[in-house]
């Protein structure tokens, strides 16, 4: 009778756990190939890499990035795909892709190794780095110009990381938004907004008195920017990839579809045309990225 108990109890136990075992997820791409959704995070505020245009629809370069990522999959999957974007604030991504609310993040993302900890990413596609957004005038270069200084930067974000790291004794202000670190320097709040040199950038093309502001620092990061993905996903990721890479060779070829998707944003005409300095690096970081792979082959499906 003992000897029944026990083995009854051991079985209630063995199957009590079983059921608290975590079912797996499908990838992403058996989610993609079943729902035919590929279902995006970008930014809302990241203007020209991903933004909401005055229509309120979410479009910029990364986007333009996401769109080359779902024809990939319609021909992979041999099915079409609609993309769905979603809008997700930047402390917001990486908890978005682990909880599947999204399969992946383009915007301006950058590679961390805090981040590598809990997510995979693509190669890189642009080229963006910390500086800081200062009024006319004010001298602020070196960390050792920050001290005392109000910095607003977004929270979560490599640009706050970086100012941090540079010279502790500044003081870090964490806005909600880009929007509001814009208003908060206007407003004296702060004495300087740490954000991507390329966003500033950008910024500066569309606000209407860029003449009583200057972009200026000592090169606080320079980073790779790139899409975030789900781990254990390699085969969506080399999926991405292809993308990526196919997109950056056609460019350096002179491919006129893709050089005229760089240039709809960065281009002479484009939303925030880059100077030479910051072109020329663009093309550097897709070259040194194309360079340290094979010849990418045509896929066949």
């Amino acid at each position: 009778m003992y000897k029944k108990l026990v083995f009854v109890t051991l079985g209630l136990i063995l199957t009590l756990l079983s059921s608290m075992r975590p079912i797996l997820a499908h990838t992403v791409l058996e989610k993609v190939a079943k729902t035919g959704v590929l279902t995006a995070g970008t930014s809302k505020d990241a203007f020209p890499f991903a933004y909401k245009n005055e229509k309120g629809q979410l479009t910029g370069y990364s986007v333009d990035m996401l769109k080359l990522i779902e024809k990939q999959l319609e021909q992979e999957l041999k099915r079409p795909i609609a993309l769905k974007l979603v809008a997700v604030d930047p402390e917001d991504r990486i908890p978005n892709l682990l909880t599947n609310k999204v399969d992946i993040v383009c915007d301006a993302s950058s590679f961390t190794w805090e981040r590598e900890q809990d997510v995979d990413f693509s190669v890189s596609y642009g080229l963006t780095g910390t500086r800081l957004l200062v009024k006319h005038g004010l001298s602020l270069w070196g960390p050792e110009t920050l001290v005392g200084k109000r910095i607003g930067a977004l929270p979560k974000t490599t640009n706050e990381q970086s100012i941090r790291q540079a010279q502790p004794k500044a003081q870090i202000v964490l806005v909600n938004d880009r929007a509001a670190g814009y208003k908060a320097l206007q407003e004296g709040k702060i004495d300087a907004f740490a954000s991507d040199g390329v966003l500033l950038e950008g910024w500066l093309q569309t606000t209407s008195n860029a003449d009583k502001f200057d972009i200026v620092g000592y090169p606080y990061s320079d980073e790779g920017i790139a899409c975030m993905l789900p781990e254990n996903n390699s085969t969506f990721r080399d999926t991405v990839n292809y993308a990526l890479i196919r997109f950056m060779q056609g460019f350096l070829t002179g491919k006129q579809p893709d050089v005229a998707i760089f240039d709809r944003w960065f281009g002479s005409h484009g939303a925030a045309p880059l100077n030479k300095d910051l072109r020329d690096s663009f093309t550097e970081n897709m070259r040194l990225t194309v360079d340290s792979l094979e010849q990418l082959p045509e896929r066949v499906f």
